[in-house]
């Protein structure tokens, strides 16, 4: 598949990460074009300076990874992410919430959070690892109520999670497209193999650590 790396966001949401990680992931993000980078809110402003003029776009998490900060909390998260420069934001959705059938409450939480992104995409992650079937449309669905940007699969953080899946990649896909919305396939893309078959699913980006790896094999 050509352009594989315009698909890409290439991230680095480890704890432990220092400065040095942080650099070669920007440089890794120029040199490779990648559609962008994705690192914690703290780095967002650092990322946007080093990537200023390159066309990588700068995104960050909001809420991550558990979800189940205050909706005020998460919108004020968001504000000041687009005030240091944040291109675009993923949120986790409180999976709490969606479990009790408080679907007005996720709607709700997902509505304060776009509106303080203002123009900026947002992407609701659904933790698909902790989720039936069943949860994971009507997930998709309430995202379409709040008018998000995509819907994204994964954190990355569940243990003994494993990510990303075609089939959930697929029910996503076919669950939002009719109303416009995109998905990102996020947690376990490790190889060019993996990436495909998310992008032949119904993907429109794919979050991963393996960036350079997937482009060069």
């Amino acid at each position: 598949m050509a352009n594989l790396n315009r698909y890409i966001e290439h991230t680095l949401l480890k704890q432990d990460a220092v400065q040095d990680d942080f650099i070669k992931l920007f440089e890794e993000a120029k040199e490779y074009e990648f559609a962008g980078v994705c690192i914690n809110p703290c780095y967002v402003s650092m990322a946007k300076d080093y990537l200023k003029d390159t066309g990588v776009k700068v995104v960050t998490v909001i809420g991550f990874p558990l979800g189940a900060n205050r909706s005020d909390v998460k919108a004020f998260e968001a504000s000041q992410a687009v005030k240091d420069g944040a291109d675009e934001l993923d949120m986790v959705l409180n999976v709490t919430e969606l479990k009790n059938k408080n679907f007005d409450f996720v709607v709700n939480d997902i509505k304060k959070v776009k509106e303080a992104c203002g123009e900026k995409p947002l992407k609701v992650i659904l933790e698909t690892d902790l989720l039936t079937q069943d949860e994971i449309k009507k997930a998709c669905e309430l995202c379409v109520e709040a008018k998000a940007d995509y819907v994204k699969t994964s954190t990355g953080f569940v243990k003994n999670g494993v990510g990303a899946k075609p089939e959930d990649v697929e029910l996503m896909y076919k669950t939002v497209s009719p109303y416009g919305l995109k998905v990102k396939a996020s947690g376990g893309v490790r190889s060019r193999t993996d990436a495909i078959k998310m992008l032949e699913s119904g993907a429109d980006r794919i979050g991963t650590s393996s960036g350079v790896k997937i482009v060069t094999e």
